[in-house]
């Protein structure tokens, strides 16, 4: 500074030594920051592993989930069956991949994706052992789960179907001996394939109107299904409806018998309530 500059002295040097300071604290905390992302990504032990572990597996999970429900359509995409009322075509503990009714249906049948029995025999189409489609229904009217059995044939209202009836499935003489002869309404008929009657001449169900049928079975896989009900077992009763092999839903076991067929209980993996008389996996 020259003798005539009265200017006062310049603070750079504290300025730049405080800009210093600042800059070698933020390169401290990126250091950190670095530090523990590494050691997450890289750590072979410790809290790190674990919780790398812990992320991953339930990301793969969701990414499964998320695939499942995609193709399927419907959720849960998967449901375990609980007693032996559809054998020998599905077991007690298989696993079954049901998809929207909608979906991969075949030409057989109409638009409601769903194929019965006397239609599958007409257009040789067969699912899971036999002629036409398994479905999964859930009578809003009736307590319990929902229901997997084979659509047999569909009736429209005011019909007396009891003349198409096969008489091996029923006990009546007549229409008239029949609960639901004539047809209430527009529905779908259905039976286990080891029960002995229809649905709808014994407890089961009334006819299965199209809007109750949330799935169609499509893929059985043996055995699988017993891990489900492995938990279901041990869950506590739902006193809302809710499917037996659903998180908090019991799994139901009704044995076939001549005086009063089972229903298949089916019993969904772990996820949210709700699809079958089996129980959803």
């Amino acid at each position: 500074m020259s003798a005539g500059d009265s200017r006062p002295p310049s603070d750079s040097s504290e300025s730049s030594g405080g800009g210093a300071t600042s800059t070698s604290a933020e390169r401290d905390d990126d250091d950190v920051s670095i530090g523990v992302t590494d050691r997450f990504l890289h750590d072979d032990d410790g809290p790190f592993m674990f919780l790398r572990e812990v992320l991953s597996s339930a990301g793969i999970v969701v990414a499964v989930g998320v695939l499942l429900f995609a193709i399927a359509g419907v959720w849960p995409p998967m449901v375990a069956v609980e007693s032996g009322s559809m054998e020998p075509h599905m077991q007690k503990g298989d696993l079954i991949l049901i998809t929207e009714p909608g979906r991969f249906a075949p030409d057989a049948g109409d638009d409601s994706g769903v194929v019965t029995y006397a239609e599958g025999e007409d257009a040789d189409y067969r699912s899971l052992g036999s002629y036409g489609s398994v479905v999964v229904y859930d009578n809003p009217n009736a307590a319990g789960p929902p229901i997997i059995h084979r659509a047999m044939f569909r009736v429209e209202a005011g019909e007396n179907w009891y003349d198409r009836a096969n008489p091996d499935y029923i006990t009546a003489e007549n229409c008239e001996e029949l609960e639901f002869c004539p047809a209430p309404y527009d529905a779908y008929i259905t039976k286990g394939d080891n029960n002995p009657t229809y649905d709808q001449t014994s407890t089961i169900s009334a006819p299965v109107k199209e809007e109750w049928i949330t799935g169609v079975a499509r893929i059985r896989v043996p055995y699988l299904g017993w891990i489900r009900l492995a938990f279901a077992t041990t869950a506590p009763a739902s006193t809302n409806g809710a499917p037996p092999t659903a998180p908090t839903a019991p799994t139901l076991d009704f044995a076939p018998t001549s005086e009063l067929p089972a229903a298949e209980r089916l019993s969904p993996t772990d996820v949210p309530p709700k699809p079958l008389a089996a129980t959803p996996a």
